[in-house]
């Protein structure tokens, strides 16, 4: 099955799409790649989930893209005698460390790390934002705040801290024992949530040993301050406006969106627009148009993927949901502007061989009558610059590693095939244009470009281009002359 547009799609699955029939319907209506959600559902239920998307990349004989994302901590407060209270704008409200149940003059808040941490003027967040407490006075187990804006305060629910940066690491005892598990379950891509700074990355990354690549959710200013080296540290990233809309005002987010995606563009590393793109589907088979312009929005900005969450997991109409997102990414991408904004917010010259080799790539194609852009590539380097360049033709990712072809379900216009491992640049070349054809991207004697990196298994190697035929009848060099 081939895709007709670039963007990829990320379903979350949940209890409203688990069933084979359901997987395959998102599947068949536009998802790429299938987001496990380790908040929800038991090991039990992401192995069941897990070994139904292997049973449709069989069926349908295309890679498919899995998603691991890790809950990390959970910052809340604590219970409530009578369930719940009202504070009111202006009223004293103290957090501390005492297990009592709360009433409307104090609450539980179980993280000593957040009073060590707080400082005078200080903001804390409850319940999404909706209560916003202004902290008068602290000390090691306790908060004195002003409430600053009221509501109802009930049982468990979250406190985000916005102003400061928390002693905690991004991985709780839970997370770490859901790394293990799905990396032994074999997943291509794992969310960090809660992370910071880089040194969250690093602490994942040595406990994957490269069982699994590294997707930063950036979800805290603190990480929008310090994305550069998160980004470095990290193989992709999560602009994740939910809990960022809270801790942010959210007149912010657009810019930090549009500054992130292009930083990650320009870094050859891919970018997901996820949270809310398209919330009121959860109850409406029909989205609402201020969704389908945001959806549009990170399109045009040329992110890699554009994700569902709760639209797939939990809604009443995951399939439409799935398919919505997939005719306004065809809309976009058919729209002769998107091609002008991409094209406009292409990164500036780069200094390696590799830029010069995937530059020319795109600068040949867009120029001759080539059909398509085939990357040779085992570890997925040469195939993440190519698509770098956003070319206005087609991209196969050719690869023998089939972790590799699973991987980079999640970039911009790639069309991920497994091949034969071959050890010869004119074996690459042959196998490029065979798959074409059998692909459906090309026709005999129709012109392909070829990239890859030799020596062959090296990562980051991309050193050689041809323009060559789409003959299917090219002998391979280990068949007779």
């Amino acid at each position: 099955m081939r895709r007709l547009r670039n963007v990829k799609i990320v379903a979350t699955l949940g209890p409203a799409s688990s069933s084979y029939s359901m997987i395959r319907a998102l599947y068949e209506a536009g998802a790429d790649v299938f987001r496990l959600n380790m908040s929800h559902g038991e090991h039990e239920d992401i192995q069941k989930r897990h070994i139904a998307i292997r049973e449709v990349e069989k069926d349908v004989g295309r890679p498919i893209g899995i998603l691991a994302d890790l809950q990390g901590p959970k910052l809340r407060v604590g219970t409530f005698a009578n369930g719940s209270e009202e504070l009111e704008e202006g009223q004293s409200f103290r957090l501390d460390l005492d297990e009592a149940p709360g009433d409307a003059m104090r609450a539980q808040l179980p993280h000593r790390e957040i009073f060590e941490a707080l400082e005078k003027g200080s903001s804390l967040l409850v319940n999404d934002g909706k209560i916003r407490l202004k902290v008068k006075e602290h000390g090691p187990d306790f908060a004195n705040c002003m409430v600053m804006v009221g509501g109802t305060i009930s049982d468990r629910k979250g406190v985000n801290v916005p102003d400061v940066v928390l002693p905690l690491a991004a991985l709780s005892e839970k997370d770490k024992r859901d790394l293990e598990f799905v990396c032994e379950l074999g997943v291509e891509w794992l969310g960090l949530s809660f992370v910071q700074r880089p040194e969250d990355v690093h602490e994942a990354r040595e406990l994957t040993k490269g069982r699994a690549a590294l997707m930063s959710k950036i979800e805290k200013p603190s990480a929008v301050r310090e994305f550069e080296s998160i980004l470095e540290a990290s193989d992709a990233i999560m602009v994740a406006r939910g809990d960022l809309g809270v801790e942010l005002p959210v007149q912010n987010l657009p810019p930090i969106q549009k500054r992130l995606v292009r930083k990650c563009r320009n870094a050859a590393k891919p970018v997901i627009v996820a949270t809310q793109m398209l919330e009121s589907m959860v109850e409406s088979p029909i989205p609402t148009r201020a969704e389908v312009s945001d959806v549009a929005a990170a399109i045009y900005e040329g992110a890699d993927a554009v994700m569902l969450s709760a639209e797939s997991a939990v809604g009443s109409y995951p399939v439409e949901a799935v398919s919505t997102m997939n005719n306004v990414a065809l809309e976009v991408e058919s729209d002769p502007t998107y091609r002008t904004v991409v094209d406009a917010t292409r990164g500036g010259p780069k200094q390696s061989v590799a830029d010069g080799i995937v530059s020319a790539a795109r600068e040949i194609a867009e120029t001759a009558n080539i059909k398509v852009i085939c990357c040779y590539s085992q570890s997925g380097t040469t195939a993440l610059l190519v698509a770098r360049e956003r070319p206005h033709v087609p991209i196969i990712a050719m690869t023998s590693q089939i972790g590799t072809a699973r991987r980079l379900c999640l970039s911009w216009g790639l069309h991920c095939v497994k091949t034969p491992e071959v050890d010869r640049f004119k074996s690459a070349v042959v196998n490029s244009a065979r798959t074409s054809i059998k692909e459906g991207f090309a026709e005999p004697q129709d012109q392909l470009v070829v990239t890859a990196g030799v020596p062959f298994g090296k990562p980051g190697t991309t050193n050689i281009l041809r323009v060559a035929p789409c003959d299917e009848n090219l002998i391979l060099p280990a068949d007779p002359e």
